[in-house]
């Protein structure tokens, strides 16, 4: 889950039913964490999370008649995992510390962010359909940072590179590494029409 995109999810194991109503009754926050590699073994349990994950808020829920539910989750900020508390609930309870986009000396958010909707506008070109809604999301933010994680969300498939956007707050690397997907995908575009005829 990345700052400022939205995640959409169906809740159905008993453990994260529970989580939501007791997050519908507070603040309504939750972190949604990638497991570890290996995880298999103890899914049902508690199998290692990656410290890094993403902060949000439930900001839409459709309480299904059977006890499941389809909840929208705006992401808020990227946190790191300090401690895991005892297991007082079905769900995990965490103690986390924020953390916060790094703006490195003499970085260019304007410039980086018409880079990033240039190379939107070019992927949007390509698309069977969605070019619209790609080129909307690309102007949506006022943020480089914010940008990056919202383009992120939108176009990074591939869950290690997900991950490591996210644990990525140096706005930046972000960006370098968001630019280099983007350049891939239009690649990818680009080869699969085959050669010119």
């Amino acid at each position: 889950m990345f700052p400022h995109a939205l995640l959409p999810l169906h809740v159905f194991e008993p453990r994260y039913r529970e989580m939501v109503r007791d997050c519908l009754a507070g603040d309504k926050r939750l972190a949604v964490a990638a497991l570890e590699p290996g995880y298999e073994a103890d899914y049902h349990g508690r199998p290692a999370v990656r410290t890094v994950c993403g902060l949000g808020e439930v900001v839409a829920h459709d309480a299904l008649p059977d006890g499941r539910a389809n909840i929208l989750v705006r992401g808020t900020g990227r946190m790191r995992i300090v401690e895991e508390l005892p297991p007082d609930h079905s769900y995990r309870l965490v103690r986390f510390e924020p953390l916060f986009d790094f703006l490195p000396p003499g970085f260019d958010g304007a410039r980086a962010m018409r880079d990033l909707v240039l190379l939107a506008d070019q992927i949007a070109l390509k698309l069977p359909s969605g070019a619209q809604t790609l080129r909307e999301l690309a102007r949506s933010q006022e943020q480089a940072g914010s940008l990056t994680d919202v383009l992120s969300a939108a176009l990074v498939t591939d869950p290690g590179e997900r991950q490591a956007l996210l644990e990525t707050v140096d706005v930046d690397a972000r960006i370098q590494r968001l630019s280099a997907e983007m350049a891939a995908i239009l690649l990818r575009f680009t080869e699969s029409r085959g050669p010119a005829n």
